[in-house]
């Protein structure tokens, strides 16, 4: 069984644990002015499926998807990324220094100093929990609002 939790990481340390995801939604934060635009959003969101033999496709679905840019894209560059994994991947991420989870969005917990600086480009104030946070980030990636299925 899988289960959905947002993080605040990086590219790179999303890339070791991207092998663990059934599937991954982000928004890059602090990226130039014309991939945080609707123009390239198939730029800023990547999707990861299982093939058949319980692989990952990430590096090869998930770069094919994002094209040249993923190539090009640094490592140490910030996402906050919706995250659909098994419990054991989700504690792997949590174990990862990298990773900052954010409380679930129906705990209405405010988001950390960090996360709401980091995201103040997409109108994130002080004090936002995770629900309003993505639906803030919703305006420009629809997949990460919250959904309840």
């Amino acid at each position: 069984m899988t289960g959905r939790r947002y993080y605040f990481t990086t590219i790179g340390a999303w890339q070791r644990h991207a092998g663990r995801c059934a599937e991954t939604h982000f928004v890059t934060v602090n990226a130039p002015a014309e991939q945080n635009g609707h123009q390239s959003l198939a730029s800023q969101e990547a999707e990861t499926t299982d093939d058949r033999n319980g692989v990952c496709g990430a590096h090869t679905q998930g770069k094919a998807r994002l094209g040249e840019q993923a190539c090009a894209t640094d490592d140490a560059m910030q996402i906050l990324a919706l995250i659909d994994a098994d419990e054991g991947a989700h504690l792997a991420t949590e174990n990862d220094v990298e990773f900052e989870g954010l409380p679930h969005p129906l705990a209405r917990v405010p988001v950390s100093q960090r996360v709401s600086a980091a995201l103040a480009q997409f109108g994130v104030a002080h004090g936002d929990d995770t629900f309003t946070v993505a639906e803030k980030l919703a305006r420009v990636n629809p997949l990460l609002r919250h959904r309840v299925f």
